[in-house]
């Protein structure tokens, strides 16, 4: 069955060092990506852009991109027609909250004194979840979660991110997001497939962490790029999927060998 759709997060994934599409990992310059981009427009392969970031900044990288959809804040908001029209996916937040409680994100951060804190200022805008910076674990994190009252929410680990992030923590820095049970990218692409009116073997995803992982289990297959195995909670996870493929390449150079997998034909790409 051909693909229809593909579905690609982007830091650490489709864009490259400082979130470029034009540079490699060694901050060489390529046009790989968006050679492999085109490719995908001239097939009439739809692009939806799989991300934490928030609406407003997947409307504008979708304009760039050509997507034709996305999914935010790590599942909790679809978007599509060019953010026209939107579906929020509140997953088990309880039906009298707007948002995750104050006290509650207060309470986390102090537990974790500089090892966890607001993603400034990438935390601002949000409209369900919240982001976070540090380096935590997870399972942890998610059972205190539970003793406090709160197993409607967990702690997503959204992949590695720049030591600069945080120079003084001691160890790799990660970006976590706090969301509801039951928001996931898996959830929210399941979502958007049915809206969509395709089966999973019509779509691929693309990522390059656990969070991503969550989309195996629904397209048809699951592509990480290289650089998704220094994610030692991830690589746990692999033996329980079949339709993962690990690319040689990493970042951009990965991503645009997972596109090219999804394409009809081998054709040249044109610049």
């Amino acid at each position: 069955m051909s693909i229809r759709v593909v579905y690609t997060d982007l830091d650490g994934t489709m864009l490259g060092p400082a979130g470029c599409f034009f540079r490699n990992e060694d901050h060489s310059t390529t046009l790989d990506p968006a050679r492999a981009l085109i490719d995908l427009h001239q097939a009439g392969i739809a692009l939806v852009l799989v991300s934490g970031r928030t609406r407003p900044q997947l409307v504008e990288a979708g304009a760039i991109f050509g997507a034709d959809g996305f999914i935010a804040e790590l599942g909790a908001i679809v978007g599509w027609d060019h953010g026209r029209h939107s579906q929020v996916l509140r997953g088990a937040m309880p039906a009298d909250l707007d948002q995750i409680p104050d006290p509650l994100l207060a309470a986390l951060v102090a537990r974790y004194p500089g090892r966890l804190k607001l993603y400034r200022p990438w935390h601002r805008g949000r409209e369900v979840d919240i982001m976070l910076r540090g380096n935590v674990d997870v399972a942890e994190v998610n059972l205190w979660l539970v003793a406090e009252g709160f197993d409607w929410l967990t702690i997503r680990d959204n992949g590695i991110i720049s030591w600069a992030a945080m120079p003084a923590l001691d160890d790799v820095p990660h970006v976590y997001h706090l969301v509801p049970e039951g928001v996931s990218k898996g959830a929210a692409v399941a979502f958007d497939l049915a809206r969509r009116g395709f089966r999973p073997e019509q779509a691929i995803a693309i990522g390059d962490s656990a969070s991503d992982l969550a989309m195996a289990d629904q397209v048809g297959r699951m592509h990480l790029v290289a650089n998704a195995l220094r994610h030692t909670d991830l690589v746990g996870l692999l033996p329980g999927y079949d339709n993962v493929v690990v690319e040689d390449g990493t970042l951009g150079s990965g991503w645009a060998g997972a596109v090219r997998s999804a394409l009809p034909t081998a054709r040249p790409a044109t610049v």
